[in-house]
């Protein structure tokens, strides 16, 4: 990270929502590599799942209520806030509610205090936000609206979030805000409801549609999210691989076959589902599966940021970790990062440190 506009370097304190994510963890490992990060503070209902070693973890309540005493305690200057749930599968819709808005609101009360010395705020959000409907455009850029006002539960509660991104920047000039909507993420080492069908057998699709997706490589996620806090972005971001791939071409690029369900208004069967083992295909993906989405990525391009992977590549790199994981993954149990018993290892006086652990 460069030195700021007086020529000395600077030494950022960050605090990261959501730390017990995948996200929030992954972002607090790349920021423990910046020498120019002096203090990491992360918030989460739940503790880490991935190893730190300088970041502080904060248990905090589902809304963030306590976020203000936080920011004000700590000085940090930036917030990363992924904590946003995209995946209604995960939970309640009361729940996610009290995540992504009031848990918003409060972030944004806190960084807009009296005397508060946030300066930059990124936000991680979803292409959800933009809807699916058969009169879409073939690529959503940053500044185009819905076709169809929002109905579902997660697509308000993303609108609701955008609105107070928006106020928060009108109202607070001084402060960087970064608002990045990521399209369909895929890799390895997370589940989302399309990860979960591509594993299947045979792969779901509707009779009759066979939709162009984009995809984006975990990889990148984390590395533009660490791109708009090297250079301070204001703005909103797409962020998604080049290119846009058929379903049934993602399938085949698996090594899968696709069965057609058989449409239903404006949902599914449910049922065929349930017979290929997947319950909870939510509905927000019904449509998803029907349409497609694509979302112009040029904008972050211009700032000068690189994908490692397009929309091919990245299903090519996750179905091919998915392979090597089966072939060669189960030799060993998996480890499961618990924070209290690495404690122990680092700080006991009872290890031995002259030994490999």
């Amino acid at each position: 990270m460069g030195p700021d506009a007086r020529g000395a370097p600077r030494h950022r304190r960050v605090l990261v929502t959501g730390l017990g994510t995948f996200w929030g963890g992954r972002v607090a490992q790349a920021l423990e590599d910046d020498p120019d990060v002096e203090v990491i503070v992360g918030l989460d209902t739940h503790e880490p799942t991935v190893e730190l070693e300088r970041t502080e973890y904060v248990r905090v309540d589902a809304n963030y209520s306590i976020l203000s005493r936080i920011v004000r305690a700590t000085e940090v200057d930036t917030i990363i806030h992924t904590f946003l749930v995209v995946d209604p599968t995960q939970m309640s819709n009361r729940a996610m509610h009290e995540i992504n808005v009031i848990g918003t609101m409060n972030l944004f009360a806190a960084a807009s205090a009296p005397r508060s010395t946030v300066r930059n705020v990124i936000v991680k959000s979803s292409t959800m936000v933009y809807g699916c409907a058969p009169e879409d455009p073939v690529w959503f850029t940053e500044d185009t609206p819905r076709s169809r006002p929002a109905r579902m539960p997660i697509e308000r509660s993303l609108e609701q979030v955008e609105g107070y991104v928006r106020d928060f920047a009108e109202d607070n000039p001084h402060v960087n805000v970064a608002l990045l909507r990521f399209s369909n993420v895929i890799g390895a080492e997370l589940e989302t409801p399309l990860t979960r069908l591509l594993k299947l057998p045979l792969v779901p699709s509707i009779l009759g549609y066979d939709p162009r997706f984009q995809f984006v490589h975990e990889e990148d996620v984390i590395r533009s999210i660490l791109f708009a806090f090297e250079h301070d972005l204001p703005g909103v971001f797409n962020v998604a691989g080049d290119g846009m791939v058929p379903w049934s071409e993602v399938a085949a690029l698996c090594g899968k076959r696709t069965i057609a369900l058989p449409p239903v208004g404006t949902g599914l069967v449910t049922l065929p589902f349930r017979q290929l083992g997947i319950a909870d295909v939510p509905r927000e993906y019904h449509a998803l599966l029907k349409y497609g989405r694509g979302v112009d990525n040029r904008r972050l391009k211009q700032f000068g940021f690189r994908y490692s992977y397009t929309s091919a590549e990245a299903v090519e790199a996750f179905i091919e970790a998915v392979r090597l994981r089966r072939t060669v993954g189960q030799s060993e149990p998996a480890y499961t990062y618990e924070r209290d018993v690495e404690q122990f290892f680092r700080h006991s006086p009872a290890v031995r440190r002259d030994r490999p652990l």
